[in-house]
């Protein structure tokens, strides 16, 4: 018999997960597999938790939460011999990676996406020698992002963001940064670096509609110092998926990326709060494999 591990956050998804982990066990058993359920209790749970499954050889480790729950999983996978498949059953604000790999942000169209036997090798980012799975900021606007309280996520989505980070750019518009990548620098005042690893940041598939799950690169936006009508302009941009050809943002790919600071910025990863800087990123290509939709393209 297979093994499955479902690890599960009980305060994720306006704290109705503990409903959705009898589906998921059923229809884990109907596949064959004997399933462990983990319950998160307090930070790091969901890493530790996966360490134990890729330890003890488990076939597959199932992410029942947001993305927070999601980048804490992942972590487990680190430095292991043996990495169990990964299944994701969205309960967060945002999803990013569920929305990137088209895995349905319904948690019961997702739990039945178990059944699905495709799967896709996708890409793990490093930062500072941990994994994220989608995205890293730093600069201003990221710290307003680590600022936006769970009420606020559950009551206003991707909104919250947009409120608090609206917010930030008119009190404290921009830092000092030195972004180096392979070999080049750039240097300048900055609101915002971003470094993604998929189409979908913050709820928005159109940020990078180039990126790839499994390409192998790091893409990187750097917004110059911005004003509000910039800012509306940008949000324009964005929206119509031309971002990268903005005025006021500089865009680049790169598989090596290290950001620094005179003055003390804190990051934000895959939607947490993340270390201050500097910090040096870099990639892991198709270092999970992940079950996806049989549709998904």
């Amino acid at each position: 018999m297979k093994n499955a591990m479902v690890i599960v956050n009980p305060s994720s998804g306006k704290e109705e997960s503990l409903q959705h982990v009898r589906n998921v066990e059923d229809i884990l058993y109907k596949q064959g597999y004997a399933v462990t359920v983990k319950k998160t209790a307090q930070e790091l749970d969901a890493t530790r938790f996966c360490i134990t499954a890729c330890q003890e050889a488990y076939d597959l480790v199932v992410s029942l939460g947001g993305d927070g729950t999601l980048h804490e999983t992942i972590n487990g996978f680190m430095d292991q011999d043996h990495r169990p498949k990964l299944g994701v059953i969205p309960l967060g604000t945002v999803n990013d990676f569920a929305r990137a790999l088209q895995i349905p942000l319904s948690p019961e169209l997702a739990t039945h996406a178990l059944t699905s036997t495709r799967v896709k090798a996708v890409d793990m980012g490093l930062l500072n020698g941990r994994m994220f799975a989608n995205v890293v900021a730093t600069g201003s606007l990221a710290e307003s992002l680590s600022a936006v309280s769970s009420d606020d996520k559950s009551m206003f989505g991707t909104l919250a963001y947009f409120k608090e980070g609206m917010k930030e750019l008119i009190n404290h518009p921009a830092h000092p940064l030195i972004v180096r990548y392979d070999d080049k620098t750039w240097e300048g005042e900055s609101p915002l670096f971003l470094a993604a690893l998929t189409n979908s940041v913050g709820g928005f598939e159109r940020l990078a509609p180039g990126a790839a799950v499994d390409d192998g690169l790091l893409h990187c936006f750097i917004f110059k110092s911005l004003n509000i009508l910039n800012t509306m302009t940008a949000g324009i941009s964005l929206f119509l998926g031309s971002l990268k050809d903005h005025k006021d943002v500089v865009y680049f790919t790169a598989k090596h990326v290290s950001v620094h600071s005179a003055a003390s910025v804190s990051t934000n990863v895959d939607g947490e709060e993340g270390p201050s800087l500097p910090i040096k990123l870099g990639i892991l290509p198709r270092h999970i494999e992940v079950i996806v939709p049989e549709e998904s393209k």
